[in-house]
């Protein structure tokens, strides 16, 4: 896999709504997330977040990112250390980094660059593809699909992502996966600053696909 596109699934062609499975590749190698945290945000952008346990298959499309740097972010949890919380967060690249937010929410993040450095990912929203029906039942106040994975939080009840799969590999050793999938364009990406933080929240660090020009999951 060439990981300068990694969202490129050769032979296969697909746009958000198509059927589920559309356009997923093979999972992403660490190599890819051994790289810039920004640039593995960016590029994140189209992937698909996958987890196959006792329940089946439940899967979205990547459409919001944001990337925390590393020790000298003072956004990032790297700052406080390595601590028994962020423990896997100073991991190796390509491995999740699950932590408990407000007492009720679980986050999910790609870990970045080399190991013992700090910094990662977070997944901030998904456009479901697989399992629609298991997310329903795990997120029953979602009033219609669209707000199944609309949020960090939300993402990870809908896929059942919680602090068992921290430290899990996303490269394809464990249920919870990032495929390959499709290529975004820069014309169909915002950029702007990271949302739900109070330091350093003027960075460009958060990445989305533009929901006026590109379809998001049906609101009905």
């Amino acid at each position: 896999m060439n990981i300068d596109e990694p969202n490129a699934a050769p032979g296969r062609r697909s746009a958000f709504g198509e059927p589920p499975g559309s356009a997923v590749g093979l999972p992403l190698p660490a190599a890819f997330y051994d790289r810039d945290p920004a640039l593995v945000a960016r590029q994140l952008l189209g992937c698909v977040l996958r987890m196959v346990d006792g329940h089946g298959a439940v899967s979205g499309r990547i459409i919001e990112t944001e990337a925390y740097l590393g020790p000298h972010d003072a956004a990032c949890h790297a700052v406080a250390g390595r601590t028994a919380r962020t423990w896997h967060l100073f991991g190796p690249p390509g491995i999740a980094y699950v932590y408990f937010i407000y007492g009720m929410h679980w986050c999910v993040n790609a870990v970045t660059r080399e190991d013992g450095f700090g910094s990662a990912v977070l997944i901030r929203a998904l456009a479901p593809l697989e399992g629609v029906e298991s997310m329903r039942v795990r997120r029953p106040r979602a009033r219609h699909d669209a707000q199944l994975c609309n949020g960090p939080g939300k993402l990870c009840a809908a896929l059942g992502i919680d602090r068992s799969y921290d430290g899990a590999s996303l490269t394809g050793a464990s249920a919870l996966t990032i495929h390959a999938g499709e290529s975004i364009t820069d014309d169909l990406v915002l950029v702007g600053p990271r949302v739900g933080i109070s330091k350093a929240v003027e960075l460009p660090l958060r990445f989305r696909c533009d929901s006026s020009r590109f379809p998001q999951p049906d609101a009905d």
